[in-house]
């Protein structure tokens, strides 16, 4: 279940070449604002599709079957891993089929469609809304014969989402740079897992936090049970894109085998984050991208001293969400 380093390597020799090779940004702000020595932003925000997600959605198409080409595929997603996927199945010729909460952002409805992708809208009522997508993704997959996706619960999911931590890596060795922490944003653990052992594998010592809303901290919770839990909180974030209940278990498998500590952090952090990057990185980040950097800017991970790696992990926001953001209407 748990990718080995080769996996990782293989996955990325073919995703390289399908993707962007982000920005690793070296901000003094970040460095000044948390006591760093060195800050590096790893803007996955400025992907293909506006996050990270076409890494492990276009490595995992590749695994496809001939006839599982043809038929196509269908997954549930509240925005990013749709857009990811559909932007890979639009790359590799392959029918995308979505399931999206019908609460989801509409910008991301609306761009996955852009891609090619058939969306089709869950009510949720009550339910944890990814639990009732899930339901109507199995039910689609069987009525119409297609392959079902998972959006992180697959090791080839993580072998793919590796290469965020693998070109970071990358980029570190050609300044010279080694970290000592790496804080990265968690949904259901298919980034985290990927990029923790990827980061692991490169060094035994560094030190690697998982970052979640408040609420939905369902990684750290299964990390320190030592086995995967659900959370049942049910109450509101701003971070759409990771209100996820329970993480997948081969995502978990690898978090744990690298050692991974959870933290969990509120909105009003969150909001904070987004204008920091905004002021001071020039990034527009969608909240759940900012969670791992409004870990850092709260306090929560000790940088004092250290070099440390942060991944901003998404952009899709409608412009007026974010500018309510900036202004203060929401939070």
């Amino acid at each position: 279940m748990i990718p080995t380093g080769n996996d990782l390597l293989n996955a990325y020799a073919v995703t390289r070449r399908a993707t962007q090779r982000t920005p690793l940004l070296d901000s003094g702000a970040l460095a000044r604002a948390t006591g760093a020595v060195r800050v590096f932003v790893k803007a996955e925000s400025l992907q293909h599709a506006g996050s990270f997600k076409i890494r492990g959605a276009y490595w995992r198409l590749t695994r496809l079957s001939e006839d599982e080409r043809e038929s196509g595929v269908v997954a549930y997603s509240s925005g990013n891993f749709a857009q990811g996927l559909a932007a890979a199945g639009q790359a590799q010729g392959v029918p995308v089929t979505i399931v999206m909460p019908i609460d989801a952002p509409a910008t991301k409805r609306i761009a996955t469609e852009s891609y090619g992708a058939r969306v089709v809208l869950s009510d949720h009522g009550d339910r944890p809304r990814e639990e009732a997508a899930a339901e109507l993704a199995r039910e689609i997959a069987a009525r119409d014969g297609l392959v079902l996706l998972h959006p992180f619960d697959d090791p080839e999911i993580v072998a793919g989402q590796a290469g965020a931590g693998l070109e970071a890596l990358e980029q570190l060795r050609e300044i010279g740079a080694k970290p000592d922490i790496v804080v990265c944003p968690v949904g259901g653990g298919g980034l985290i897992g990927g990029v923790a052992l990827a980061f692991r594998n490169d060094d035994p010592d560094v030190r690697i936090f998982a970052v979640e809303p408040e609420g939905y901290d369902c990684m750290g919770t299964s990390l320190t049970a030592g086995e995967t839990r659900r959370v049942t909180s049910g109450r509101r974030t701003i971070c759409d894109a990771l209100q996820a209940t329970q993480p997948g278990a081969a995502p978990f498998e690898a978090a744990r085998a690298a050692g991974v500590t959870g933290i969990a952090i509120g909105d009003a952090a969150v909001v904070q984050a987004l204008r920091f990057a905004f002021e001071k990185l020039k990034l527009v980040l969608e909240p759940s991208g900012a969670i791992a950097l409004a870990a850092l800017l709260d306090g929560r991970v000790d940088a004092v001293g250290r070099e440390v790696v942060v991944y901003v992990t998404g952009g899709n926001v409608a412009p007026e969400t974010f500018m309510g953001f900036l202004v203060g209407d929401r939070a």
